[in-house]
């Protein structure tokens, strides 16, 4: 029995990899290919790209130097060439039949093979989990990623010895580094461990190694717990919301699509593509709804604005998932963007699909959405409020979710405003300089952390100069805000609200924003309700983080010209400039900026507790380290506070005619009618027109009956809110 089970085995993986290709491609992959590499268009451009990015090389020595350097230097900048060189030659081998260029690849891949045994932890490491090849594990992971398509592209090219010497020399330390040395890191639910188990796994499947690919797939202890499928469904919501943000979903998406590729090709019974309702798929189009009009990810957690779906990570699993999902022409807006595709099936049907296709959108199909947060989608989540089509659309972000793991911010019910495609509200991102060593060796600068990361870098309240949870990421990522209602079906009246009571020990945060598309204007308007709740007396700073040039302000303030102390000491307040401050007179303060040729205005209800500061991000930053943004930041104090706020978009501005329009607010008053424990009523008298905003702060059922006398009159609706413009319920 035992001998019988023994061969069966055998039988088993020996069917499992009984061909080369199958990591990145098939055999039947390249027929394809080499069939759409005989017409003009994208597929051949695309190619001819690769093709003289690999030939300069041919026949020369390639430099594999001893790791030193950081992010940006030489010996990082050189490994990750190979890396990339390698993986492109040997998918020339592939479809041109040339044996120079499988020479190229064998010729590195024995270099790595003398030198990947001699290396310890990398000199410049600075984490706990340090690389060999270079300074993070991470990169080492891309490294074993790339190398390993590679190794299964010329897998038959090489002897039965030489793929021996570097599966042992090449490829055994690395993976004997994450799996036994980094075992924790390897084991994490985590874009890092995403990377790792898919070096990891495809090295296993390109040298025909089993047991690689069982650790891949289920952990190191093979229980489940962890590894590739166990980051499936630890790192997406049902609805395929990726925890840590959609930059990071730009970066992990490839690891996830590569993998399950290789996966597709040699155990198609597994349905990896199919697993949690296609939660792959999610993945990528809701990530893709992550985006502004120019294809940016939206820029909440740690994230660099000017990564885009042009990106060689979207290139990549857009191919893959037209091969895998089938054809969808949403994908042909964005694929069309990158103007470029994979040398794979999917890269050769997406190239002959826009080559067929006629009138392709200017953009992606944005819409209104909410995404769920969680593996079981019960931890918050993201809505997108949006309004307008093509170039003029308006999206209004509000994030609700869990922290975003080692990634994310102090930031609930934080709110992020695009318009036209331009930032106008926005989130700092990251703090750092992605491959240039001089700037920290291209690793996150201390002031993410100090100063990106902390809410007031974001456009939601802080209590008392002190950051959401502490700043402390442990109890940040152990709880989330509620949804306590949200409809963006009626294209008039969009609302999302929520409700935060961890955050702070003794304040309860409760948010709802409107996206009102009024029928007399051309723009949306945004009402923002922002209640605090607390037994004590507190210091509440609600910041708006805008872009743009100053115009006006209803109020005189005070400018710090000659000299100027800083906002706060701590929480990211060290980092900000107090420029000019003034004390609120007036129930309405305005302000007003430009932005891009349009005007911006936050109309605000203010009382006699109300500070306002303008502020500029430059102290303690004698490294220049962050950009010097501006900010509006209003002050309250009190025990319960209200902050209603309006942001209006309105006007432009014509440079070359030098004529400005419609540059004044056309806000004329904000009065508050009730503000209790069961209702939230404001009045905003808009160009001698009044809009009424009401919200049940208690019953937020769908179907309960709500009357309550506004103006001396009974206002009857049914539901969480009502929406009144001009006497007349918007709908």
């Amino acid at each position: 029995m035992k001998r019988y089970t023994i061969l069966a085995l055998v039988f088993f993986y020996t069917s499992l990899f009984a061909q080369h290709p199958i990591a990145y491609l098939t055999k039947a992959d390249v027929g394809v290919v080499k069939t759409g590499l005989t017409r003009e268009g994208l597929l051949k451009a695309s190619f001819r790209d690769v093709k003289q990015s690999v030939d300069k090389w041919i026949g020369k020595d390639i430099d594999v130097p001893i790791p030193k350097d950081p992010a940006g230097g030489y010996t990082h900048e050189q490994h990750k060439a190979n890396y990339i060189l390698m993986f492109n030659s040997s998918l020339m081998y592939q479809l041109s039949g040339d044996t120079k260029y499988a020479l190229l690849v064998k010729k590195l891949f024995l270099k790595y093979a003398a030198l990947n045994p001699t290396l310890q932890n990398h000199p410049q490491a600075t984490s706990s989990s340090p690389g060999r090849i270079f300074w993070q594990a991470l990169n080492d992971a891309n490294w074993l990623v790339y190398t390993g398509l590679a190794f299964d592209c010329i897998h038959d090219y090489l002897t039965p010895a030489e793929r021996q010497l570097i599966a042992d020399g090449a490829f055994k330390p690395e993976v004997d580094f994450f799996t036994i040395n980094l075992k924790d890191w390897f084991n994490l639910i985590h874009n890092h461990a995403v990377w790792a188990c898919a070096g990891v796994g495809i090295v296993g499947i390109a040298t025909d190694n089993a047991h690689y690919l069982d650790m891949a797939l289920h952990g190191t202890a093979l229980d489940d717990k962890t590894g590739f499928l166990a980051n499936i469904d630890g790192l997406f919501s049902p609805d395929g919301y990726y925890t840590e943000g959609p930059y990071y979903v730009r970066y992990a998406i490839l690891p996830f699509y590569l993998f399950a590729n290789a996966l597709n090709n040699q155990q198609p019974t597994l349905k990896v593509f199919q697993r949690r309702n296609n939660v792959l798929q999610k993945a990528l189009v809701n990530g893709l709804q992550q985006t502004n009009l120019n294809g940016g990810f939206y820029s909440y957690n740690d994230a660099l604005k000017e990564k885009s779906f042009i990106s060689n990570e979207i290139v990549e699993a857009l191919s893959i998932a037209w091969k895998v999902y089938g054809a969808d022409s949403s994908l042909l807006p964005v694929a069309k963007q990158q103007n470029r595709v994979t040398l794979s099936k999917g890269g050769a049907d997406v190239a002959l699909a826009l080559a067929m296709s006629k009138n392709i959108a200017a953009f992606y199909p944005y819409k209104p959405i909410s995404f769920t947060d969680g593996a079981k989608g019960n931890e918050g989540g993201v809505s997108i409020l949006r309004t307008g089509g093509s170039e003029q659309l308006t999206s209004l972000i509000f994030k609700y979710s869990a922290h975003g793991l080692s990634h994310g911010h102090y930031d609930k019910l934080n709110i992020i405003l695009y318009d036209g495609g331009n930032e106008i509200l926005q989130d700092y991102g990251a703090a750092r300089f992605i491959g240039i060593e001089q700037k920290y060796g291209g690793r996150y600068l201390p002031e993410s952390k100090n100063y990106a990361a902390q809410t007031i870098a974001h456009n939601t309240v802080v209590v008392d100069e002190t950051s959401h949870y502490n700043g402390k990421e442990d109890l940040s990522q152990k709880y989330h805000p509620e949804k306590l209602f949200s409809n963006s079906s009626n294209g008039k009246v969009q609302v999302i609200s929520a409700i935060d009571d961890k955050a702070y020990g003794d304040v309860t945060l409760h948010r709802t924003v409107w996206m009102l598309q009024l029928p007399d204007a051309s723009k949306p308007l945004t009402v923002d309700f922002f209640r605090l709740l607390s037994s004590k007396q507190h210091q509440y700073d609600l910041p708006f983080q805008y872009l743009g040039t100053v115009i006006n302000t209803s109020f005189k303030y005070q400018a710090f010209t000659n000299s100027q102390t800083t906002l706060g000491a701590k929480s990211g307040y060290q980092f900000l400039w107090k420029e000019a401050s003034a004390k609120a007179s007036n129930a309405l303060t305005q302000f007003t900026f430009l932005n891009n040729k349009t005007y911006y205005t936050i109309s605000s209800y203010t009382d006699d507790s109300t500070n306002l500061f303008f502020t500029r991000l430059g102290a303690n930053d004698p490294n220049f380290n962050l950009r010097r943004d501006p900010a509006y930041v209003i002050r309250k104090k009190g025990a319960n506070q209200t902050f209603v706020n309006v942001v209006e978009i309105h006007g432009s501005y014509d440079t070359n005619n030098e004529v400005s329009v419609n540059a004044y607010s056309k806000v004329e008053n904000i009065t508050i009618l009730r503000d209790d424990e069961a209702y939230l009523i404001a009045q905003i008298s808009i160009n001698k027109k009044l809009l009424v905003v009401a919200q049940s702060n208690k019953n937020v059922a769908a179907n309960t009956k709500h009357t309550v006398k506004i103006n001396g009159t009974d206002a009857h609706w049914v539901g969480p809110y009502t929406v009144i413009y001009d006497h007349q319920i918007l709908q």
